[in-house]
Formats: structure tokens, C-alpha cells, sequence
């Protein structure tokens, strides 16, 4: 078998795996190929410039043609790597969790847009992340919210097991619990917060996304039913019982969703709560809703 990274040096190897990145059609060749050859020699970006001129080992070749071949069949670095940042945390991966995109940072964003002007931060806050999957959503809210205790539900263990483990790496084991349950049906409240990255996709465009998505991701997370908007029919009557009156509930919502989940969430009693918050695009993201107070 020819091995196109024996006796080759760190910087050649680098070379080579943007080249065929590039001749794949991979738009973000030179990144991967950096996170990729890092990763594999254990470099760290200052390290792959000063070790420009070291033959690598050849366990180390085997390594990088092990990833190169993963990456040209459609695996996403995250998953290769097995661990993605996520509001600058680093959180492990596994097969029955998303992988964290820049756009569910939204949600932090307007959560702590709305928390964050609370009269007394020192008060305790409960808050519940519905389908919680790698715990990224509430692992980033509890670092930005000290004094703030979670809970993560979702329908797989498996998921559940990798967001208990981000949490204790982290050191939020404290802060957080995890419950398994479909949605939130095991919970009882009152919440201060609720938020929830929902499966939105509609199932007949499953097959029409990325191959690193519709391969890779979990398609529990993903397929939203026939319209897109099966979760965020179960989520609006359990937010609506759970949270505390003029509790919050935060949610991603695919493009142009946004007014359907607005017209679920008043059936359900729960009022817009200001403006959305667009991701880089330009598009309405993540919605804001609030439970009526007494």
C-alpha cells in the first residue's frame, strides 16, 4: 500500500494533506489539514512551524492517513478529532451527540442577554436544557452564570453519559444534572430558564445535507418530522407547566421558522420576549418567550 506520508517531513505531510483537501472540494483545506496533522503528532501550531523539518514516525505517518481517509469520506474534524469548542469550552464528542455549530452559540448569547439583566444575579437560577447532547448548551450558560444550577434531559443515555463526563471535566459536576426522559415529561418545575437546540430539519431534506451532517450527526437530533416542527409542538405545553411565571424559554430555530414556533409558543401561552438573535447570516436564530407572570 503506498503510504504518502513515509519518511516525509512534518511540513510535507501538511502540504500534502491541504493538497488533497483541496482536490476533494473541502472548502476549509489548510485548517483541517493543520488541525488534522496536529493532532496526530501531538503539535500544538507553534509546534508544527518549529518541527517543520522533522521525518515523521511511522506511527505517526499511520495516524495521518487514518485521518486524511476519514476526512475524504465525509467525517467532519470534530468527529475525527472527537471533541469540539464550544463557547470556548472543549467538549468531547460521541456518535449519539451533535456536533456544536457556531450558530447554537446564539442561544447562549440571548440567554445571557435576557438572565443577564436580572436585578439580583446572586439569586439561585434553575434552568433546563431540553435535549441536551454533549451538554453544550448548559455547560456554556452555567459558566457564564455562576450561581445557576442545570439540568440536562435526553432521550439517549448515551448522550447523557458524554454530557455528565463534559461536566465533570469541566468542573460544573456540581452545577448540573442530566435525566433521562423525552423532553422534559420526567421534570418538575418551576425553571427560571429553559432552553433548547430542537431537532428542525424537515425529513424530506435530510438527504439533501452536508454528508458530514446526514452521515455523521445523529438523525434523532436532527429530523424535525414532515414540517420541521414536531419538537417545538412537545416543548411549548411542557415549558409552558415547567417554568416559573415570567420564567424565560430560548430556543434555535431553523431558517424561517421563526414566526411558526412564535404562533406554537402564544397557543401554549408564552409571550415573544424582544427581539431575536441572528447568527453570522443574518438569520433569526435563536427566539425568546416568556411564561406570564401571576
Amino acid at each position: 500500500m503506498n503510504d504518502p506520508f513515509s519518511k516525509t517531513t512534518v511540513e510535507s505531510a501538511r502540504r500534502t494533506l491541504t493538497a488533497r483537501f483541496k482536490s476533494a472540494g473541502i472548502d476549509s483545506a489548510e485548517l483541517d489539514a493543520r488541525m488534522l496533522a496536529g493532532a496526530a503528532l501531538g503539535l500544538d501550531l507553534t509546534g508544527l512551524i518549529t518541527a517543520t523539518t522533522r521525518t515523521l514516525t511511522h506511527g505517526e505517518a499511520i495516524c495521518l492517513e487514518n485521518f486524511m481517509q476519514r476526512r475524504l469520506a465525509g467525517e467532519p474534524v470534530a468527529r475525527i478529532l472527537g471533541q469540539k469548542e464550544f463557547w470556548g469550552l472543549a467538549l468531547h464528542l460521541s456518535p449519539a451527540t451533535l456536533v456544536p455549530r457556531p450558530d447554537t452559540e446564539t442561544v447562549v448569547e440571548l440567554a445571557w442577554r435576557v438572565m443577564g439583566k436580572l436585578p439580583r444575579r446572586d439569586v439561585p437560577l434553575r434552568i433546563v436544557d431540553i435535549g441536551t447532547g454533549s451538554g453544550a448548551i448548559l455547560l456554556a450558560i452555567l459558566s457564564e452564570l455562576p450561581n445557576t444550577f442545570g439540568i440536562g434531559t435526553d432521550i439517549s443515555v448515551a448522550a447523557l453519559t458524554t454530557a455528565s463526563r463534559n461536566a465533570a471535566r469541566l468542573g460544573f459536576a456540581r452545577r448540573a444534572a442530566f435525566v433521562a426522559c423525552d423532553y422534559a415529561t420526567a421534570l418538575s418545575g418551576p425553571f427560571d430558564l429553559i432552553v433548547s437546540n430542537p431537532p428542525y430539519i424537515r425529513s424530506a431534506d435530510i438527504k439533501g445535507l452536508p454528508t458530514e451532517v446526514r452521515d455523521f450527526d445523529p438523525l434523532a437530533a436532527l429530523d424535525g418530522g414532515a414540517d420541521g416542527l414536531d419538537a417545538y409542538r412537545r416543548i411549548a405545553p411542557e415549558a409552558a407547566r415547567l417554568l416559573a411565571p415570567g420564567g424565560t424559554l430560548i430556543m434555535e430555530v431553523g431558517q424561517g421558522q421563526s414566526g411558526d414556533v412564535r404562533g406554537l409558543m402564544a397557543a401554549a401561552g408564552l409571550k415573544l420576549r424582544g427581539p431575536p438573535q441572528a447568527d453570522l447570516a443574518g438569520i433569526q436564530r435563536a427566539v425568546a418567550f416568556q411564561k406570564r407572570s401571576r
